[in-house]
Parts: structure tokens; sequence; C-alpha cells
């Protein structure tokens, strides 16, 4: 049995144990939250490295993304550092393949239409490619990087501003303690509404699961949401608040859908080589191969 660990910074209340099997292989997939401690996360990692096939690593990201340019977060890497002999990934390769392709499927296979809607990425240099499509798509897109990662009030509505500011912002942000503008540890289980209105005015919300989950207001009347990292709790409250269709980009593993830290390890896993090895094309694939496709849920007509 191949064995998958996801170290994540986010809470301990969000862990699970899972078995599942892709492509003719059994997994073992594990998530152990650290509470937003960065020192434990690397401790975990120490110890179970050589010992299991792939990290994920939960609760931030390695490197975010605008147009052509990486970023790469310094305190995410020295957790990365940890892992000596084991692949540890972000998800970040799963970001810029799958996702991509959940738009057209969505648009070929439901027959959704984006041309012309509101749309709000919550926070588009964390899922680049998915904003990047949703854009090609025809969106009236506003982008809550500024919104919701730093507070600030100034919603982004082109790619071309956000890549402005992503060259200015990113190589400081990306020295700083990741918990200053992502949601760690308890901060991932409460909400506390921010911005509502570009959430109300919005007919589609896309992004980070925690993100949507910190700041969404208490009412998501007839709302789409594009996102993972859901569990049945999750997906009650959002009904609760009224969403009507939840689409995830990764598929429902024991009663939650994987994070994209916890796919792009079991694909790494598979294809037996590290991150830095694999294409665009590689990821494109054996994504293909498996048949990974969205998970759409309606809670309602």
């Amino acid at each position: 049995m191949k064995r998958v660990v996801s170290i994540s910074l986010g809470s301990s209340k969000r862990d699970h144990h899972a078995v599942a099997e892709f492509g003719g292989q059994t997994f073992s997939i594990e998530r152990i939250g650290t509470d937003g401690d960065k020192d434990k996360a690397i401790k975990l990692i120490s110890e179970l490295d050589g010992k299991v096939d792939a990290f994920g690593m939960g609760g931030t990201d390695l490197y975010i993304y605008a147009g052509n340019k990486r970023y790469t977060f310094k305190e995410s890497a020295q957790i990365a550092a940890a892992a000596r002999y084991t692949p540890i990934v972000d998800g970040s390769g799963v970001k810029n393949t799958l996702e991509r392709r959940v738009v057209q499927y969505l648009k070929d296979k439901e027959g959704i239409t984006f041309k012309n809607k509101q749309i709000l990425v919550v926070c588009a240099v964390d899922r680049f490619g998915l904003a990047e499509e949703l854009v090609a798509a025809g969106g009236r897109t506003v982008f809550g990087d500024l919104l919701f990662g730093l507070g600030l009030p100034i919603p982004i509505r082109s790619l071309g501003t956000l890549g402005m500011l992503a060259r200015v912002i990113a190589p400081v942000i990306t020295r700083l303690p990741i918990k200053m503008f992502y949601p760690t540890g308890d901060s991932q289980t409460q909400n506390i509404p921010r911005f509502s209105q570009y959430f109300e005015q919005a007919e589609f919300i896309a992004g980070d699961f925690h993100f949507i989950r910190r700041y969404m207001p208490t009412k998501l009347d007839g709302k789409l949401i594009i996102t993972n990292t859901v569990t049945q709790k999750d997906e009650a409250l959002l009904q609760e608040r009224g969403v009507k269709t939840l689409i995830t980009t990764t598929p429902e593993i024991g009663g939650r859908s994987l994070g994209t830290n916890v796919l792009e390890a079991i694909l790494v896993t598979l294809l037996g080589k590290r991150s830095e090895e694999l294409t665009e094309f590689d990821y494109g694939r054996i994504l293909q191969d498996l048949e990974i496709i969205p998970r759409i849920k309606r809670f309602s007509d």
C-alpha cells in the first residue's frame, strides 16, 4: 500500500484518514494539521521523511503565480526543505492543469455559461490557472487578492493589473509569515464576513475554500461555488447559507474532496518522479488516464 501524508498548517480539527485506489494502486491518505505551528510541521515531515511515498503541504502554498512569474514563500520553502528523501508538493501542478480544464468541462459537459457572468475569484495568485480560464470564458471577474489577502478595499478586475501588482507585492509578502494573509490553524474554522458586497454581486464564487469560508457572508442564495478541500460539515454550511451548486475540482474520498496537494502527491507517487521533473503534459496525461473530473453537487434547482 502506498502512503501519502498531507502536513497542513491548518486546523487539526480537520484531520482525516482514508484508503482509496488510484491507477491500480491502493493508497493510505492522511491529513495532519499542525494548528499553524510551522515548527511542528517541520518536525513531522522530518520524522516521516523516507518512510512515506509522498508529502502534500497543506494550509499554505509553496508558490504563487501571476502571468509567467512564479514567487516562492520563504516560510513554506523552510517547511518543504525538511523533506530530504520523500517528494513534497503543494498542489500547484494540479492547480495549473486540472483546474484549467474544469472551466472547459463545465462549459462542454454541463452547459454552464460564464460569459458576461459576475465572478469572484477570492485569490487569483493561488489559483491563476482557474482565474485565467474564467476570464477566457468571458466572465466579468473580480480578483479578491487585495480584498481578502491583505484586507485592502481594492478589487482587481483584470489579469494585467493582477500581474502588475504581483510584481510589486509578491516579493514582499512571500517573505512574511503565512498567517498574516492566509487562514491557518483555528482561523480556518472561523467565519468573519469581509467585503460581503463582492460575494453578493457574484453569481459564481471560485477559489480556495478557506478564503471563502473565512470571509463569506451569512447569505449566499443561488450561488455556484467552484472550490475544493470541502468536508461534509462544510457542505452543510454552504447549503444552509443558500448555495445552489457546489463544484469541487477534485474527487471526493472518504466524505471530503481531496486537497490539490494530496491529489498531486498521489500523482507524483504514480508517476515515480519528483515534482520538479514533471511537466504540464505529464500532469495532463495522468489526470486524463485516471479520468479525474469535477464533482458537482446541486443543493437546489
